[in-house]
């Protein structure tokens, strides 16, 4: 299979890039300039092209590939930016597009959680999508439209809606990244919210597994969560992290106030992508 990676470079990116190439799909990954990373070396080839940036035959330079694992979308840190709406919408609507338009047949996209909006409890993706920031109505809104596009132009579509993810290399805005800088530092405490959020997380290993094993289905999918279906506490979650790998530093539990744009507690249902999962590989 030609499998062409866009966002290549990020968390996410560098992750699934060494799975896909270890199953023997040749993988192109398209980057933006300058980007030096070892798993995107390994690629088949490795394409610098900005998203909104016009090109002639993109399909072409991309090696024509039969699937499209598009991870790129930026801003992703501020989810109240309205560069999400006015910038990011159009500009990967379009690049989609033009993909399908020149015959790419398979279209795995990642969403976000933050589609389902206020809602509480557990989530499944039969929930209507009710985003509450930029972030979360630019993604869903991107599904309507991809949606749309099918009426007009045959291909099979995988939304995947990841939840909370965590990893050695992580962005420096997340939680993990914070409390491993902290103790990097020799902080003796660290500062978080009360940590009594509920919350669905997963390793990065855990995620690019789950995403490569709906790339390798090629079904029309749909809408598909990408979680370990597990509520757990912040709090728990970032003792457990501590005591796991035997870090020097205390809690400062309630030092900053809980966000006002997810709710209390939320967490993914799993039984979609665990029955997609049984009968794809029959």
């Amino acid at each position: 299979m030609k499998i062409v990676v866009t966002g290549a470079a990020g968390f996410i990116g560098r992750h699934v890039i060494p799975l896909l190439i270890a199953k023997g799909h040749e993988v192109t990954a398209m980057v933006r300039k300058n980007q030096d990373n070892f798993a995107i070396n390994q690629c088949y080839r490795i394409v610098e092209h900005e998203i909104g940036q016009e090109i002639g035959n993109i399909y072409s330079k991309l090696g024509e590939p039969d699937t499209l694992l598009h991870l790129a979308w930026a801003e992703v840190s501020n989810c109240k930016s309205l560069k999400h709406i006015d910038i990011e919408l159009p500009t990967h609507y379009n690049f989609i597009k033009q993909m399908v338009n020149a015959g790419v047949g398979h279209i795995c996209v990642t969403g976000t959680c933050y589609e389902y909006g206020m809602q509480s409890g557990m989530l499944s993706e039969y929930n209507e999508a009710k985003p509450c920031n930029p972030y979360g109505y630019a993604k869903d809104a991107l599904r309507k439209q991809l949606q749309y596009l099918k009426y007009e132009h045959d291909f099979k579509l995988t939304w995947m809606r990841p939840f909370y993810m965590y990893g050695e290399d992580q962005p420096k805005n997340t939680i993990y990244s914070q409390l491993r800088l902290a103790v990097q530092r020799r902080d003796s405490v660290f500062n978080m919210s009360g940590g009594e959020q509920l919350r669905d997380y997963l390793h990065i290993d855990d995620v690019v597994n789950k995403i490569a094993e709906l790339v390798y289905i090629r079904k029309d999918i749909g809408i598909i969560n990408i979680c370990s279906g597990s509520p757990i506490s912040v709090r728990c979650l970032v003792e457990q992290w501590i005591n796991d790998r035997k870090w020097d530093i205390e809690l400062n539990l309630g030092h900053y106030t809980y966000p006002n744009y997810e709710p209390l507690a939320f967490w993914g249902n799993t039984e979609k992508y665990n029955h997609i999962l049984t009968i794809g590989i029959k």
